[in-house]
């Protein structure tokens, strides 16, 4: 410093300036933190655009054509989001007891506003999959840090049972991302953040339980964080959190209720979601079963994961986080292992169910990605303290690359196999043939699939007709019965009757073959309209 006043002015403004100019440039241009999410957003929205317009012919398309009726019949019969509606059990009323329709309805709202397209629904997930993306990164970075929240949401964005549950018309894209919103709202609630974070963060974690009942697991961070509170002594904390709680529960409750009670009262009497829990196999069942592992595994290794992302995540739960100095701190460095423990024993509780319709295991993708993520630190970074050396980097890129050419592409392109394409070419002839207000009998490749249905675009059965406790995914045992079975739905209307010549129920048996009396049946009482390659059409005559 000089010891000349003016001269020590002069370098005062001239620091000041730089440092303005630093802070204008900062505002400029985003931090590294904020470009490195950016990037990992861009990552996500390439991998769950990715064919986004794919008909709903994949893996999941049973349940995918379920959402995307319910989504039609919105937009053309009723916008009373309380009354959902399917198209496969005839003229209808066809309501079911189903999660409250947060990405149908928005599907049908963009039918209503640009024309129907069935690859809108997967639009609508795609974003919620995003929203999942950013709340995950948010979430993570408030309990493990930045570093770990970049690593915990590009292994989200690249795993592949996220990108394709992501893109996939279903409603659990909207379930993950809003309770994963409210977690993270919650979570910076309770480390301080304004107080209008709590109602927030129980809107959104309310209308993702709504979306999903498994979303409720999500609810055990906040209990946690709350049971926090109680230890600390912050009664009144608690109690704004307890009573938020009670309210969010009886909403959910007071819905759920209503939908138990939607589907107990319409044909085909269907409340989704119902069997296949410990309470109705039966607690021995499950220990028979060994809770269904064998299924789990299979699922994991050959659809949803895949090796590298199985061992990173072995890795990150086997090798816990530093201990932290700050008690706040430790707490929240708590929330992905009770986040997982939830996760598990809902689980444990719905195994069969969970294993049987496998989009339900969204619901452990925010701490498997968190757990990922941190295994996949602990590998690259090794004995390193900094994360900015060659080494490190290079590691990085191995261990990615790895994921990616071993996990997310080939089981990404196996899930999205066009496994009903068939059923699809079925509804489409159906359509062509159909005249208006036509009702159709399908019968599409996997028997109970309604996609001929829905592709038909019009309303109709799936054969056999189910319902209730009936199987509608297994042909009945003879002729007589079926016969039976078809003449009832030609009394109640039905005007066409299609079948994929490759129909075969759970049990592996050829419609064609099985049922070839139907098909004499049929010759002899209806007008054959289409016979191709790969199915049979009949207009059916009135008694």
């Amino acid at each position: 410093m000089s010891d000349d006043p003016k001269l020590n002015r002069a370098e005062g403004q001239q620091c000041q300036q730089q440092t303005s100019d630093r802070d204008m440039v900062s505002r400029k241009y985003p931090s590294l933190d904020t470009a490195i999410l950016l990037g990992i957003l861009f990552i996500a929205i390439v991998f769950r655009f990715h064919k986004i317009t794919l008909p709903l012919v994949d893996g999941f398309s049973w349940r995918e054509i379920s959402t995307a009726m319910m989504a039609d019949n919105f937009q053309q019969r009723s916008w009373n989001i309380f009354f959902p509606e399917v198209s496969w059990t005839g003229p209808g009323p066809s309501y079911q007891g189903r999660e409250f329709q947060i990405v149908s309805y928005l599907t049908a709202l963009l039918y209503q506003l640009f024309g129907w397209q069935d690859w809108f629904g997967r639009v609508v997930a795609a974003f919620f999959g995003l929203v999942t993306v950013f709340s995950l990164h948010r979430l993570t970075a408030l309990c493990w840090g930045e570093m770990h929240a970049h690593a915990a949401t590009l292994a989200y964005a690249l795993m592949p049972a996220a990108i394709m549950i992501d893109s996939s018309f279903l409603p659990d894209p909207a379930m993950l991302a809003l309770v994963t919103l409210g977690v993270w709202l919650f979570a910076k609630y309770w480390a301080g953040g304004s107080g209008w974070l709590l109602p927030l963060a129980t809107v959104s974690f309310s209308l993702g339980v709504l979306s999903k009942p498994p979303g409720i697991a999500a609810g055990a961070a906040i209990f946690y964080l709350m049971v926090c509170w109680i230890r600390e002594k912050k009664r009144k904390q608690a109690t704004w959190v307890f009573l938020s709680g009670l309210l969010s529960l009886a909403i959910i409750g007071a819905y759920f209720s209503w939908a138990i009670y939607l589907g107990r009262s319409y044909p085909p009497f269907h409340i989704a979601g119902t069997g296949g829990y410990i309470w109705d196999f039966g607690f021995w069942t499950y220990v028979r079963d060994r809770f269904y592992f064998k299924s789990l595994w299979n699922t994991s290794v050959l659809w949803f994961y895949g090796y590298p992302f199985l061992v990173l995540l072995a890795i990150g739960l086997w090798i816990p986080l530093g201990r932290a100095e700050d008690p706040k701190q430790r707490s929240l460095s708590a929330v992905p292992y009770v986040w997982l423990a939830a996760a598990i024993i809902l689980y444990l509780a719905a195994a069969g169910e969970i294993t049987n319709n496998v989009w339900n295991f969204h619901i452990f993708h925010v701490p498997i990605a968190m757990f990922c993520g941190h295994g996949a630190l602990l590998l690259a970074t090794l004995a390193s303290r900094t994360v900015l050396t060659p080494a490190v980097v290079l590691r990085s890129i191995f261990i990615v690359a790895l994921t990616l050419a071993w996990s997310t592409l080939p089981l990404v392109r196996t899930m999205k196999k066009p496994i009903a394409m068939n059923g699809k070419l079925l509804g489409e002839e159906l359509a062509r043939l159909a005249q208006p207000g036509d009702l159709v009998v399908a019968i599409a490749p996997e028997v109970g699939d309604p996609v001929a249905v829905y592709y038909s675009r019009v309303r109709g059965w799936v054969f056999p007709p189910g319902g209730g406790d009936t199987k509608w995914s297994k042909f009945v045992a003879d002729d007589a019965t079926a016969i039976a079975q078809l003449e009832e739905l030609r009394a109640q209307g039905a005007d066409l009757f299609g079948v994929a010549k490759n129909a075969t129920d759970k049990e592996g048996r050829l419609f064609v073959e099985h049922h070839d009396g139907v098909i004499d049946h049929l010759d002899r009482t209806a007008t054959k309209l289409a016979v191709l390659n790969n199915l049979l059409i009949y207009r059916i005559t009135r008694p």
